[in-house]
């Protein structure tokens, strides 16, 4: 078991008796760890601002408050990056930190699975800038189908539509404006996309190997550039 499985599972085991404590060396059976190793992750939790404590003792250990703690928060990957999109927009507010501690938080309570598949989301996700744009885009076949072929329309700026074949890759927001980064078969190269301009998108039953997205690809200074993250 890895260190975030294992401080997930510690939390709900403490749950599930709460109020009676657990000591750490029954945690540490529990989690064929030392007893070393769970002071270190009980210490992590409390430092997070789970409501951890320690009851004195023959028959003490450690407790958790019920009454002040959540129970799982099962946020799909899209919601964890969703939420991570609008906590940035208080990056310039007197908020900012504990808005970056609460992202902490939520993805500390996710199964593994899925905070792994955020975090990978997030990786294509770039911002020119702070703050993202307010209106994030939205594709048919989802938020940022990667390893799935749509075909879209496109119009060029006269207006002339195109037919498309894309595998998607990742959004780039400038100012007020999103854009998707894609990998177009007609042009057999990345290409950054309006969604504005998107006048249909129909998934296709073709699923294809993920493609890696490089700063090199989206044509912006690194320097501007922001990858959005999670932590």
């Amino acid at each position: 078991m890895n260190r975030t499985d294992r401080l997930y599972a510690l939390v709900e085991e403490l749950r599930a008796v709460a109020p009676r404590p657990r000591s750490a060396r029954w945690l540490a059976e529990r989690f064929e760890v030392s007893a070393r190793t769970v002071e270190r992750d009980i210490s992590a939790l409390q430092q997070s601002g789970t409501p951890i404590y320690a009851e004195p003792g023959r028959t003490g250990g450690y407790c958790l408050d019920r009454a002040h703690t959540l129970p799982p928060v099962n946020l799909t990957p899209e919601e964890a990056v969703a939420m991570a999109l609008a906590l940035r927009r208080m990056a310039g507010t007197p908020f900012r930190q504990p808005a970056a501690s609460a992202l902490r938080k939520l993805v500390a309570a996710m199964h593994a699975d899925d905070a792994a598949a955020a975090r990978a989301m997030a990786e294509r996700i770039h911002l020119v800038g702070d703050t993202p744009p307010a209106t994030m885009p939205r594709l048919a076949a989802g938020t940022l189908p990667v390893g799935r072929v749509l075909r879209i329309g496109y119009a060029d700026r006269y207006g002339v539509v195109t037919t498309r074949e894309i595998e998607p890759l990742g959004y780039v927001g400038v100012r007020d404006q999103w854009y998707l980064i894609a990998w177009c078969r007609l042009r057999g190269s990345v290409r950054v996309f309006r969604p504005d301009r998107i006048t249909a998108v129909t998934p296709t039953r073709e699923s294809v190997p993920p493609r890696s997205l490089t700063e090199g690809d989206l044509d912006i200074p690194p320097d501007r550039l922001r990858r959005l993250s999670l932590s």
